[in-house]
């Protein structure tokens, strides 16, 4: 399922949108929910870094569109955002903020629909998979790819990425469960790791991202049984 959150503080405009991506779903045979916002300052409060794509406004009464994408910006860098406007000439300036396109009022299925075919066929193209941390003030969509280990302290979860640390609320049986279906593996009580970021491992000591962390001795057979058959199955 595709998740799309539609910024727009026209009524009408808004429930065309909607209307347009029914439409779009049945003729697509797609699963898409819709997520509706009256303005930017709407979806900026509280972000949750969990759609996929964003149609946005830029003429808001409270936060135009283009200052509420550069404030989603700040938390997503991968939701792919389409600007809705009467004005090309603002909608130009999205590289600002990477918005992938923009679709000028009045709205026509047909253009409406290229866009959305498009946003789709990146987001298949790109296929990045994310974990959603929950942050003061929002979430952050962080690619999995680039998670190295997780760690648990005190009542912490700490997320070390190669672009830096991302600290919430947590235990580590929340951090397995969110990261069940990739290549992370349990070695003691307190560390969740990357089997793609290890780079040694040695006695009772394994290098992630050059970080040692201790393997358990209970842990330390299924540990390196499990980085064995990862690295026999990323050599073949």
């Amino acid at each position: 399922m595709y998740h799309i959150a539609v910024v727009e503080d026209d009524k009408m405009y808004a429930a065309q949108l909607k209307e347009y991506l029914k439409q779009y779903e049945k003729e697509k045979k797609q699963k898409i929910s819709v997520t509706m916002f009256s303005d930017g300052e709407d979806i900026v409060t509280d972000y949750s870094a969990d759609f996929d794509i964003i149609l946005m406004d830029i003429e808001m009464k409270f936060l135009d569109g283009m200052s509420a994408a550069e404030r989603i910006r700040e938390k997503d860098s991968e939701v792919i955002i389409i600007f809705i406007t009467n004005m090309p000439q603002y909608a130009i300036q999205g590289y600002r903020v990477d918005a992938l396109d923009y679709v000028l009022k009045p709205l026509s299925y047909f253009a409406f629909s290229q866009r959305i075919d498009r946003a789709l066929s990146r987001i298949r193209k790109n296929d990045v998979r994310f974990v959603v941390i929950p942050l003061k003030g929002g979430r952050r969509k962080v690619d999995v790819s680039l998670l190295c280990y997780v760690e648990v302290r005190d009542h912490d979860l700490i997320y070390h990425t190669v672009d830096g640390n991302f600290t919430t609320k947590g235990t580590i049986k929340d951090a397995e469960d969110a990261l069940k279906e990739e290549n992370f593996f349990r070695c003691n009580r307190c560390y969740l790791v990357n089997l793609d970021y290890v780079e040694n491992f040695q006695g009772s000591d394994v290098t992630v991202n050059g970080d040692v962390i201790q393997v358990s001795r209970s842990r330390k057979k299924v540990f390196l049984d499990a980085l064995n058959d990862y690295m026999n199955e990323v050599g073949k």
